[in-house]
């Protein structure tokens, strides 16, 4: 028997408590960093879908952020914001922009122009018309752009390692280091299973804001 397997789980048992922790360091920071781009995202993608001029602007601002590779992201914030959780909690929320805009705007910019012009037409002012309205009809998009961007934050938090907070990241950069197979593969299945579970957990959510379709499919 190899005495460096790549699953124990004998080294899941003995080191619980600290792959614990970094489980739920890592699911408390991913899901932060998913609600601050989110509340950032929302008014950025109203503001690109209704006014137009600004469009370019917003996405090409968010893409170009977008291209800057991680570990670079991070060395320029590290000086700036110290090296911890700070800088990974702001990297990855400025990752998480793009998608989530990219997804609210074309969601916005699918609503039916007929049922707007209703709206309109029954008195609807705009604060009434985007939340009662044009919302309802983009949520696919926006749930989309939330479910990718969930995603993809998982996977980037593990990057956060380089300025000592990865969560997960750390077992995996341990692993590495020691060449510990059972540690980096541990990390990586949670990291897979975190990533599952909070993707399978906002199809709910959206299946739930969304109850015309569940009347759709039984129709």
């Amino acid at each position: 028997m190899s005495s460096n397997p790549w699953f124990s789980w004998d080294y899941v048992q003995t080191n619980w408590d600290d792959i614990s922790a970094r489980l739920v360091e890592h699911t408390t920071l991913t899901i932060e960093a998913v609600v601050i781009g989110f509340v950032i995202a929302l008014p950025l993608a109203a503001l690109a879908a209704n006014v137009r001029w600004l469009s370019g602007a917003i996405i090409g601002t968010a893409s170009v952020l977008y291209t800057i590779p991680s570990l670079a992201l991070f060395a320029i914030l590290a000086p700036i914001l110290g090296i911890g959780r700070t800088p990974v909690l702001v990297g990855v929320v400025v990752y998480a922009l793009l998608v989530m805009i990219r997804n609210t705007v074309a969601g916005l910019a699918g609503v039916d122009p007929d049922v707007v012009d209703a709206a309109r037409g029954l008195g609807y002012g705009r604060a009434r018309l985007f939340w009662t309205v044009e919302m309802p009809n983009a949520l696919p998009g926006v749930i989309t752009g939330l479910r990718l961007a969930t995603v993809s934050t998982v996977a980037l938090v593990t990057v956060g390692v380089v300025v000592g907070y990865g969560g997960l990241g750390q077992l995996m950069f341990r692993g590495f280091q020691t060449f510990y197979r059972a540690e980096i593969v541990t990390a990586t299945l949670l990291c897979v299973l975190l990533a599952l579970v909070l993707d399978l957990l906002l199809w709910a959510l959206g299946r739930a804001m969304q109850p015309w379709l569940r009347t759709r499919s039984v129709a």
